[in-house]
């Protein structure tokens, strides 16, 4: 990508004012309008959205979004509806036993509203917060619960595939057994087996580093130093003998190729992790382990953050779906162009962009002055993704961030235009991340950074 050095954190928390007001409108109208009965809404086909039956993960982004909002703008009847739909379909997430994701539903929207009242911004009281970090504490271990083991000690939180499964989406979620351990709470098991969730959190980012991530170590003959970075989708296990067996994918094009959404969840989901265990190293007495996990996921926001910029995106910062697509060979040098969400061959994924924006500023971040090249990419993407053509402005159309893609494989995306690929709709995370990434940049610019426990 060509990274924009002029641009501030200044000049693009102006660029993202239009962001808070549209996404303001655009939730407001879809809260209005949305029969929960449906299930939780997914993606937009012709610019209204609709549901996917696969997993309820998009329910938390739904309300947590309309909590970001209120956030930046202050108006309270988003906070009041969200937090009244919250309290009323939340609470089956917390107990959902089927699934990896608890760290996109309950973090944000108990984790925001936690958050929200803890930094003052909404009133204090002691009965609701105690409701919010109840459903924080219980959704943690209950994530945690959901474990394969390893032969050498270790293991992992299976996806919702089975218990041979490991996702990388999960090195975000999680962020629910970070909250849940920081609150106190561990996970009981038969004859009051005492679980430590931070020791689960720190086993499950060790193993999903060194299987979902390549750095050029020659794992396979794809894995070379050049490539540094690649990501895969999912890594599948024995869940008899725990042994590794092979890299596979459910969304990408294929186990030797970057679905790029995966991998800005890896680039996302490393840089919080670390933040997190900053945090408590000092006070625990895991410091040892804290401190190796820190420097493996390091290593593990390293390389996906220099692959994302080096190898995954196009000239604007805007990704496709998946580095290796066949029909990126057709678009010609589709990294020394601006990303083309109109075109017959293969489609965008503003929605990877988003998540990956805010991954390279954290981690940029984490780094001080020796991150300003990652702040900067951040930038860059970010100034593309808050204005045309990723900015719906139109009300007709009820999705925010435009030229989002959900399932290519299963071709589950609308092609408005016979003979193009899907673009012009948008998916619930792409919103939500765009909203999460605007508030991000506007605390940054007013040197008020945040993090999801604090």
């Amino acid at each position: 990508m060509q990274i924009d050095k002029n641009l501030t954190l200044r000049d693009v928390s102006r660029a993202a004012e239009p962001v808070a007001e549209i996404a303001s409108r655009k939730i407001r109208a879809l809260l209005g309008r949305w029969d929960t009965n449906q299930g939780a809404p997914v993606f937009t086909v012709a610019g209204k959205y609709t549901t996917r039956g696969w997993t309820n993960w998009t329910q938390g982004f739904l309300y947590g979004q309309a909590l970001l909002c209120f956030e930046l703008t202050g108006e309270n009847d988003l906070l009041d509806t969200a937090r009244e739909l919250v309290a009323r379909h939340m609470a089956e997430h917390v107990t959902h036993i089927g699934v990896h994701d608890h760290g996109f539903n309950c973090i944000s929207t108990y984790g925001n509203l936690r958050r929200l009242m803890i930094q003052g911004k909404t009133p204090h009281n002691e009965w609701e917060l105690a409701f919010y970090e109840m459903a924080l504490k219980a959704s943690g271990a209950v994530q945690a619960a959901r474990w394969t083991d390893l032969p050498n000690g270790s293991g992992f939180i299976h996806s919702f595939n089975g218990s041979h499964s490991l996702f990388i989406d999960t090195m975000r979620t999680l962020r629910i057994c970070a909250m849940a351990h920081m609150l106190g709470h561990d996970l009981l098991a038969e004859q009051d087996c005492r679980i430590s969730l931070l020791d689960r959190l720190i086993m499950h980012a060790q193993t999903s580093a060194a299987f979902n991530i390549y750095y050029g170590d020659g794992r396979d003959i794809y894995d070379t130093p050049e490539a540094a970075g690649r990501t895969v989708h999912e890594a599948i296990f024995n869940p008899s003998s725990g042994q590794f067996r092979c890299p596979a994918t459910q969304q990408g094009y294929s186990p030797f190729t970057t679905w790029t959404r995966g991998l800005a969840w890896a680039m996302l989901g490393a840089t919080e992790q670390i933040e997190f265990l900053r945090y408590i190293a000092d006070a625990s007495p895991e410091k040892t382990a804290i401190e190796a996990t820190i420097e493996t996921l390091r290593r593990a926001a390293q390389v996906t953050c220099d692959f994302y910029v080096e190898h995954a995106t196009a000239r604007d910062g805007v990704c496709y779906w998946d580095t290796g697509a066949p029909g990126l060979a057709k678009l010609g040098d589709w990294r020394g162009a601006n990303a083309e969400p109109r075109n017959p061959h293969e489609p965008v994924d503003s929605s990877a962009s988003a998540i990956a924006a805010q991954g390279l500023l954290r981690f940029g971040h984490i780094l001080g002055q020796q991150g300003k090249r990652y702040i900067e990419a951040a930038l860059t993407i970010s100034n593309a993704l808050f204005k045309e053509p990723y900015l719906s402005q139109e009300m007709e159309h009820e999705g925010l961030l435009l030229h989002a893609i959900y399932h290519r494989p299963n071709g589950w995306d609308n092609v408005p235009v016979q003979g193009l690929v899907p673009h012009g709709e948008s998916c619930l995370w792409g919103d939500y991340h765009l909203v999460e990434l605007a508030l991000l940049i506007r605390r940054l610019a007013d040197d008020d950074y945040y993090i999801f426990f604090q």
